[in-house]
């Protein structure tokens, strides 16, 4: 089978986008939202539109292994957290490229968990792209004068990509089990009364076009679960998170379209060294064997 011709390619693929859309608007929210009233609303949103569509399929809600699902739903909002933190208080290309250190969790996650190798291509592609990573977040102990980036978002932006990982690979083992939308529709089932204490204090009343962007993070996100959830039904969970980095791409054309963040020469060669390293673990590793049909709740 071609590359192009893996459903968990065209998965991977659609979820980068609608995941940079989702970022590109968290960003414009948090101009004057908090962001953890924005992981509020994408919550709320994202579970009024998971239940419709369980209810739509007739699928029960509950799954079977409810106990991995309300820790897959943890891990997504700690992870949701620190990425919405990180988005309002960097530029959104050096807050993507940041959280995508996630792959290097991922796979070790995935050794130890799933028994998964992704072999010595995937290595590669996968160190190549945190060499990437490096040039954009040049940190003090390898670079002269170092990083400029605030030092909570940066640890935020890597929380978020260890959070991140934690969820990817409980994704990854619930498929076999699950529907794809039951594992999303946890996610905001844990999210939303999770984000309540933290919100109430600093509670800000959105206004016009800032109730748009809060709806359409919530509907970007969804999208982006889903897709992101079928794709690793289909794709090892090193290599599936290893082709999310296309929203990288996507990040960097967003920051400059609407935000006016050129990124500096170290950042656009760290990103086409990311996007090189992703081509390589994608295109050159050789597609696992089909995980089973999830099952029906």
């Amino acid at each position: 089978m071609s590359f192009l011709a893996r459903p968990g390619v065209r998965y991977m693929a659609a979820s980068a986008l609608a995941f940079s859309i989702m970022s590109a608007l968290v960003k414009a929210a948090g101009e004057r939202l908090p962001s953890q009233e924005i992981v509020l609303a994408r919550a709320v949103v994202a579970l009024v539109l998971s239940g419709a569509l369980l209810h739509r399929a007739g699928i029960s809600p509950w799954g079977h292994q409810r106990g991995l699902l309300l820790l897959r739903g943890m891990f997504g909002f700690l992870g949701l957290l620190c990425v919405f933190y990180s988005l309002t208080h960097l530029p959104l290309a050096e807050a993507t490229v940041i959280q995508y250190l996630h792959p290097v969790f991922t796979g070790i996650l995935a050794a130890l968990v799933l028994g998964e190798r992704g072999g010595r291509t995937l290595t590669f592609g996968v160190v190549l792209s945190l060499v990437g990573v490096a040039a954009v977040a040049k940190p003090a102990a390898l670079w002269a004068g170092g990083s400029t980036l605030p030092p909570l978002a940066l640890a935020a932006a890597l929380g978020g990509a260890f959070f991140s990982a934690c969820a990817y690979v409980l994704v990854r083992r619930l498929a076999a089990t699950e529907h794809p939308l039951v594992i999303v529709f946890y996610f905001p089932l844990v999210a939303a009364p999770a984000a309540l204490p933290a919100v109430i204090p600093i509670w800000v009343w959105p206004e016009g076009f800032e109730w748009l962007l809060l709806l359409g993070v919530g509907i970007a996100t969804q999208v982006g679960q889903v897709m992101l959830t079928r794709g690793l039904q289909h794709e090892t969970a090193g290599r599936a998170t290893a082709l999310s980095y296309l929203q990288v791409a996507f990040a960097a054309l967003w920051g400059a379209l609407f935000f006016g963040e050129l990124p500096d020469v170290w950042t656009g060669a760290g990103a086409l060294l990311i996007l090189g390293g992703t081509a390589i673990a994608a295109f050159r590793a050789p597609a696992p064997p089909p995980r089973p049909p999830p099952a029906r709740a």
